[in-house]
């Protein structure tokens, strides 16, 4: 592929995707999908915003250290402190990447920037400057650029490349964009901006209006040449443009776009799992490409055209994106060998042989319940170890429900907390609720339930149920993952996690508030 016609892929789930709400990473689930996303071949990963907080910093170097493929990029803002822990987090990486920002629109610069546009000008061509000075692969974005008067944008692109930014993004930062109009404008700034060939032009759009992947596309369409987008779409507010659906568009429709990528799409499908297992954030089944629905057909018509020729209502394979490839079902009789081996291939990795041999009883003690064990199986089941074990004020240790017709539900249970076993029982209006309030009267933590949810890992009665519980105290949002063959088991434990990760404070920082 030339560079004319290959679009650079840019993810940001570790860094855009986190700032969802709930949806906070260890550095070592920021490892585990950065390994993902580097076997899926995606040309940047943006790791973190390095200068954010001590474990974002963190998150950032461990994962310039391990990835060789793929570039690694740190946020920063337009600020020397920003740009300078930037460069000392991505000093270790074989390809690095500081990414610097500032808004331009009026509404930014007037209220939230208080700086005149002379004043924001300066500014980023000595931030381009500085960020050079220790790295050569420098971006530069215009925060709210859909809103941004094209004169300016023009003047102030035109000085951050001879600065030394070799990319220039323009984001739709609050997904106000419509497709024709961002087309539009990507193509007259890179036909007004004299050395608008110097610099590979990105677009970062959000999902406000559901336009984000419209918009991008139309950008591409029109010359830009990176696109920057999540796994699953994740994101603050509604998200982002979802990665696995613009990189599907650009190969199923290369006839009209005549673009593609460098990605290894049957990769996609373990990513989204990946993403989805680690966050707690479920798949929606009607989600295009990763939703379990995306490749079933319901209607008579439809089945009886597809099993007459694919294509009559299939515009792409299954197996083309991942589904129904790289599984290998485990059972009891299988041994520690080929059970690391198959989480290797899916991107989890262990520490040291206690740790191995931690997680290998637990799939044991699965595969006596179930029958077959699949990835999704593997990967609820070592996220829901890591979550225990990154974890220790709060530990289930026993619980019983009692839940029968006309009665009222009682959970009996028992929780460790700092080592100490506490008990406690509680009615409740179902046996989640009963077992919750049982919870929270040895826990006593005050925190809100916003969110509950359940999903099935894989098909089958006897399938592990995957629970995401989000918990609110004090403006702080956390969420709470938790797999069990037993819902209510795998409840508690999502409670219990969603408390640990209050009690952890583990501090996240919006570069934008």
């Amino acid at each position: 592929m030339s560079s004319q016609d290959r679009v650079i892929v840019f993810d940001t789930t570790l860094r855009d995707g986190e700032q969802s709400p709930g949806a906070s990473m260890t550095r070592d689930e920021k490892l585990r999908i950065a390994r993902q996303l580097e076997r899926m071949r995606v040309d940047v990963i943006e790791a973190g915003f390095a200068i954010a907080s001590v474990g974002d910093f963190e998150s950032v170097q461990a994962i310039a250290r391990t990835i060789k493929d793929s570039t690694v990029c740190s946020l920063s803002r337009a600020l020397d402190g920003d740009i300078d822990r930037a460069g000392e987090a991505l000093r270790e990486a074989n390809s690095g990447r500081i990414h610097t920002f500032i808004a331009t629109s009026p509404i930014h610069m007037k209220y939230k920037l208080q700086m005149e546009p002379d004043q924001v000008v300066e500014n980023a061509v000595r931030a381009v400057k500085r960020a050079r000075g220790l790295i050569d692969d420098v971006e530069f974005s215009l925060e709210d650029a859909s809103r941004s008067e094209m004169d300016f944008m023009c003047r102030i692109i035109e000085q951050v490349i001879d600065a030394g930014a070799r990319t220039i993004n323009i984001p739709d930062t609050v997904g106000y964009a419509v497709p024709e109009e961002f087309g539009q404008r990507i193509g007259e700034l890179i036909q007004r901006i004299p050395n608008a060939d110097k610099a590979i032009f990105s677009v970062h759009c959000h999902n406000d209006l559901g336009l984000a992947v419209a918009n991008s596309l139309a950008a591409v369409s029109a010359g830009a040449r990176q696109v920057e987008c999540t796994i699953n779409g994740l994101g603050e507010r509604a998200g982002n443009a979802a990665l696995e659906e613009i990189v599907m568009a650009l190969r199923t429709r290369k006839d009209m776009l005549g673009l593609e990528t460098a990605i290894d799409t049957t990769q996609i499908v373990p990513a989204s799992r990946l993403v989805s297992s680690v966050t707690g954030f479920p798949v929606q089944p009607n989600k295009a490409i990763v939703g379990a629905n995306a490749f079933a057909h319901e209607s008579g018509i439809h089945q009886d055209g597809v099993l007459k020729h694919r294509e009559t209502y299939e515009i792409m394979t299954a197996q083309d994106v991942g589904w129904g490839t790289n599984r290998m079902v485990l059972g009891k009789h299988s041994g520690r060998a080929a059970f690391r081996a198959r989480l290797e291939e899916l991107g989890t990795t262990f520490a040291t042989d206690a740790e191995l041999n931690t997680a290998f009883t637990r799939f044991k003690e699965l595969a006596d319940k179930k029958h077959e064990i699949f990835d999704e199986d593997l990967m609820a089941l070592v996220s829901d170890a890591r979550a225990e074990a990154a974890s220790e004020k709060y530990r289930l240790t026993s619980l019983s429900v009692t839940s029968q017709t006309g009665e009222t539900p009682v959970a009996n249970i028992k929780v460790m907390i700092d080592g100490e076993e506490y008990a406690a029982e509680s009615e409740g209006s179902g046996p989640v609720d009963a077992t919750f309030k049982a919870i929270e009267q040895v826990a006593k933590s005050g925190a809100s339930l916003l969110i509950y949810s359940v999903n099935a890992v894989t098909e089958g009665t006897d399938s592990q149920g995957e629970v995401t519980v989000r918990l609110e105290k004090g403006g702080r949002i956390v969420n709470g993952l938790g797999a069990d063959t037993d819902i209510i088991i795998a409840s508690g434990k999502a409670y219990l996690h969603a408390l640990n990760m209050l009690d952890a404070n583990i501090q996240k920082a919006h570069p934008q508030v």
